[in-house]
């Protein structure tokens, strides 16, 4: 198999920043959005909070559903036109769709955008490729940290830039993400080379380019379907956090929009220095089976922390010890790319996306279930319930990755 490229060179580097840029976009996009969801959707549908809940679970239902049917598509897209048309072209978009949300009359407009937003949220596959364009295989985990140190970096900007503008009105911040992303775009089409050379281009077949054929494709290579399954239930435990995290601030402890902004900021202050500075390093020290086995741990104290949180410093301890499991998935993205054929990288970023994806369509859908059953005043008042349910998964997650590499892994040569 052939080696990529080292990212030690100018152009590499320059090439690999700009692609952190464009998922620092577009992660941003995202951030500036979240903290007004509740009230945007209670202005909507005049529902209560509980219910709120519950239809912001089936929003992300419909966009989990578009990226995990579409994120192999554009992965096999990008393998044979090239990862920057792809890139530049989903951004473009997505910058279109914020603008539809602002505009948004009703929730049926907010369904359609979110389901826009999903398809084109799915170019993660396209910019992940990069890295396994361009960097050495023992480094690629490294730089799959930067770009999710990136993503993570855009989260500290947003859900914070969100809740300022959300005071001054719950479209303001759609407003500012399309404006991101439009930007973004233009900027790229300006700065950004292709990364994957003519000669490792394949052609797209949609045998391949589909979620169950992209993920049956990865099951011929035992170690990539086993870290894969363990991703998928991280993943489905990580929707406590993203699907119930505001509703359950405001019915714990009665935050603001601007206090819910500040905390996924804090994470992701933490998130970016853990996986855009010190992935490349652990890795280094400690190799990579050991560092996604112990990231991977923290995830269990952290679920039980918001679980049980008697008080707001608990929520800030759980965030802390939460942050030290990001080291897990770009670990785990070095194993896989190592083991995947130079011109299948977007095929494996599809199926790792399309597996992410997966937990979205239905994890948001059960874990706002669990929520709205114990947030309300009948039965018993727990809701910190979704967290009990993740710190569980994070149980299962740990247990087949172990079994994965005791069977499986072979040390890099």
């Amino acid at each position: 198999m052939p080696v990529a490229s080292s990212p030690r060179s100018r152009g590499s580097q320059s090439i690999l920043l700009f692609v952190a840029f464009i998922v620092f976009v577009d992660m941003m996009g995202i951030g500036l959005i979240l903290p007004v969801m509740p009230s945007l959707i209670g202005g909507l549908s005049g529902a209560s909070i509980d219910r709120a809940a519950e239809i912001g679970g089936w929003l992300l239902f419909a966009y989990a559903t578009m990226q995990f049917l579409f994120a192999p598509i554009i992965g096999g897209l990008s393998d044979r036109f090239g990862r920057r048309p792809v890139l530049l072209v989903t951004l473009f978009l997505l910058g279109l769709d914020y603008a539809i949300m602002a505009w948004a009359p009703d929730l049926v407009w907010l369904f359609i955008g979110r389901i826009i937003s999903g398809i084109m949220g799915a170019s993660w596959a396209a910019a992940n490729s990069c890295v396994a364009d361009v960097a050495r295989p023992e480094e690629r985990g490294k730089f799959f940290g930067i770009l999710g140190g990136a993503g993570a970096f855009g989260f500290v900007m947003g859900p914070g830039l969100g809740g300022l503008l959300g005071q001054y009105g719950e479209r303001l911040p759609f407003v500012a993400a399309s404006i991101l992303a439009l930007l973004g775009a233009a900027i790229g089409f300006f700065i950004l080379k292709e990364t994957l050379p003519k000669a490792k281009q394949r052609r797209f077949s949609i045998t391949r380019a589909n979620p169950m054929g992209s993920i049956i494709q990865m099951s011929r290579t035992p170690l990539v379907i086993g870290f894969l399954l363990a991703i998928f239930v991280l993943q489905l435990a990580a929707q406590a956090q993203i699907a119930v995290w505001a509703y359950w601030l405001i019915e714990r402890f009665n935050w603001d929009v601007l206090q819910i902004g500040i905390s996924v900021a804090m994470y992701g202050i933490l998130l970016a220095i853990v996986q855009g500075v010190l992935t490349g390093p652990v890795i280094t020290q400690l190799g990579e089976r050991k560092t996604a086995f112990f990231s991977l741990m923290f995830g269990i104290p952290a679920y039980l922390c918001f679980a049980f949180a008697p008080d707001d410093l608990f929520v800030y301890v759980g965030i802390v010890i939460g942050a030290a499991s990001g080291f897990a998935f770009p670990a785990m993205q070095q194993m896989m790319s190592t083991r995947i054929a130079e011109d299948a990288q977007g095929e494996l970023q599809g199926a790792v996306a399309s597996m992410i994806s997966l937990t979205s369509i239905f994890g948001p859908v059960m874990m706002t279930a669990v929520f709205g059953a114990y947030a309300d005043d009948q039965g018993l008042y727990f809701p910190g319930a979704p967290f009990i349910v993740g710190a569980c998964l994070m149980v299962v997650s740990v247990g087949i990755y172990a079994i994965t590499v005791r069977r499986y892994y072979l040390p890099p040569a």
